[in-house]
């Protein structure tokens, strides 16, 4: 059983929660190029683009890149670099549980 500290995970119900843990537990046990593979059939292109794109502006504004810039260098609206920078004023949330992770 794993914690979620989201929102929209606690109150997604009981089915769709079994549902992600048992995602996140598949997950867990694949090799990054078989992981890489799922994502990409799982996901729609635009998808697995915005994921990509939220990680990079994210990792981008936690080195202290200046908003207006991290936008302009990935072509995204200051809209979802502000979702981005919200979440990450959450220290317990997952992207700074991850960024320090990889430091």
């Amino acid at each position: 059983m794993y914690w979620y500290s989201s929102t929209n995970v606690n109150t997604m119900g009981a089915f769709k929660k079994a549902q992600l843990e048992e995602l996140i537990g598949i997950m867990q046990t694949l090799s990054p190029a078989t992981l890489a593979s799922f994502l990409e059939d799982i996901l729609t292109p635009q998808e697995f683009k915005a994921i990509i794109e939220r990680w990079q502006l994210v990792k981008m504004l936690k080195s202290g890149v200046p908003q207006r810039t991290v936008a302009k260098k990935l072509g995204v609206s200051i809209a979802k670099i502000t979702r981005g920078s919200r979440a990450l004023q959450n220290k317990r949330g997952g992207f700074n549980q991850v960024l320090k992770k990889i430091k």
